[in-house]
């Protein structure tokens, strides 16, 4: 089976030719398998779909079109009312994304001493320091003003999460530049708890070029140069 080893983008499945060749044809939404209501996703034009297979078939069906360019997975699960996110609310996002993300790799250290393979060598190496050094804030819901000191008083604790997420996520290629489907895992899972993410987003890519850049993501989570 040549299909086994071809790989296909989103939305498309690989089908063999008379002769046998392989290429990528687009996935009919119509022969996805049958999802769970838990398994909905949203998409940027707010209808709701059911699966990713379904999404990505009908945005391959429509590739080269206005409608299939802008259409993109928004969030898991159904569309909903996403409240608007208010520039005082934006300001203070990064406070918390920063925290989160630091807990984050705290978590994983935790549970990599128990089970080895969650982090690599060097990651296990460089998140030890800031597990054995930091004064952790306990996880949880934080006054806007303690996120904001403990940033301030234990800056380079916060340097390694704000890196070692963005290289996470710069996969597809790795090329210190991450495209809206590169983000797309982070995004889609934070919308329906962050509804400041997609602004967030937006506002980090400086020079609207749809790209954000390693140096742009630093820049919105207050990381200098």
């Amino acid at each position: 089976d040549l299909c086994r080893k071809f790989h296909c983008k989103r939305g498309k499945v690989c089908q063999a030719d008379k002769q046998g060749k392989p290429s990528c044809i687009c996935q009919d939404p119509a022969a996805c398998p049958s999802t769970k209501d838990y398994e909905r996703v949203c998409g940027t034009d707010n209808k709701t779909y059911d699966g990713t297979c379904q999404l990505f078939g009908i945005k391959c069906q429509l590739e080269g079109t206005k409608m299939g360019w802008q259409l993109h997975l928004d969030y898991m699960g159904a569309c909903k009312y996403i409240p608007h996110c208010t520039d005082y609310e934006v300001d203070q996002f990064p406070l918390r994304m920063r925290d989160w993300l630091k807990n984050i790799l705290m978590q994983y250290y935790e549970r990599d001493q128990d089970t080895s393979g969650f982090l690599t060598e060097k990651q296990r190496s460089k998140i030890k320091k800031i597990y054995l050094n930091e004064k952790r804030l306990v996880s949880g819901e934080h006054p806007v003003e303690l996120l904001l000191h403990d940033f301030e008083k234990n800056y380079h604790m916060y340097v390694y999460p704000v890196h070692w997420q963005f290289y996470q996520l710069d996969q597809h290629p790795a090329d210190r530049s991450l495209t809206h489907s590169e983000l797309a895992p982070l995004r889609a899972s934070l919308v329906p708890m962050e509804h400041c993410i997609t602004r967030f987003f937006q506002e980090c890519d400086g020079d609207q070029d749809k790209l954000i850049t390693l140096k742009e993501w630093c820049h919105c989570f207050g990381i200098k140069e």
